[in-house]
């Protein structure tokens, strides 16, 4: 896809959606203890006119039996990481469809592949390898994550705050220097509640609607009109977008 500046200039609205609010508070409701009624209160917050809306139930369940307060800290813990992926996935789509990086992609220098493909396209001609090494570390960061930092934090299901990732303090005292994800500079510590509450309640909102808009973004490209507002501008894409090494790795081959 090819995106003018009013795309561009779109990403400013949903700027806030970057911060890591959810290290903030929202009343009680950030606590891993939350009840069904703290998952309404929040609900009214980010969206007063749909309220809350759980068709599956999901807030009444009991996974894998660890109780009702455990499952909320997993549900919860798990829309703000998949919101925040698809914010990051929903503007990398938009830069890789106008930008590439100037530099060369491998160290036999070849070049990175051409704005002129679908970012769908582009994923297809990254090398095997590099491939592999994305997936490695984003292995690396889920179980950091999983194990909290090292025991640093509790586990998200036991008492964590929900999205607040562990820092690399066991890794940088005993590995080497390391950047915390969150606040690595140490700007938001004086940050005050109101504006907290203000930021996580952005942050659900938008990597709601990242969520959808990635996906707008992948049907349009493989699916021929079926988002109309897309259709001028999507490149046609017949690859298999939930298959990251289609042509190059196979458990089945």
């Amino acid at each position: 896809m090819k995106f003018g500046g009013v795309l561009f200039a779109s990403l400013a609205v949903g700027a806030s959606a970057f911060s890591p609010a959810s290290t903030g508070t929202i009343g009680k409701t950030t606590t891993l203890s939350a009840t069904k009624a703290d998952l309404v209160t929040i609900a009214d917050k980010s969206n007063p006119k749909l309220g809350f809306y759980d068709p599956l139930n999901l807030a009444d369940a009991n996974f894998w039996d660890t109780g009702n307060e455990a499952t909320i800290g997993f549900l919860r813990q798990s829309e703000i990481k998949h919101g925040r992926i698809a914010m990051f996935a929903f503007v990398g789509y938009i830069v890789q469809s106008n930008f590439v990086l100037p530099w060369s992609q491998t160290l036999a220098g070849a070049a990175h592949p051409s704005a002129d493909l679908s970012p769908e396209a582009q994923w297809d001609a990254v090398p095997v390898g590099a491939k592999w090494q994305i997936f490695a570390v984003i292995s690396m960061l889920e179980l950091w994550d999983e194990c909290g930092g090292g025991g640093a934090m509790p586990h998200y299901m036991k008492g964590r705050q929900p999205g607040k990732y562990p820092p690399f303090v066991l890794f940088r005292d005993n590995v080497h220097f390391v950047l915390d994800l969150y606040d690595p500079f140490g700007f938001n510590k004086k940050m005050n509640d109101e504006t907290k509450e203000r930021r996580l309640i952005s942050e659900l909102n938008n990597g709601r609607l990242a969520m959808m808009g990635i996906f707008g973004f992948l049907c349009a490209d493989t699916i021929p009109g079926s988002v109309p507002a897309l259709a001028k501008i999507a490149i046609p894409y017949a690859g298999e977008v939930m298959k990251p090494f289609e042509g190059q790795f196979s458990y089945f081959s």
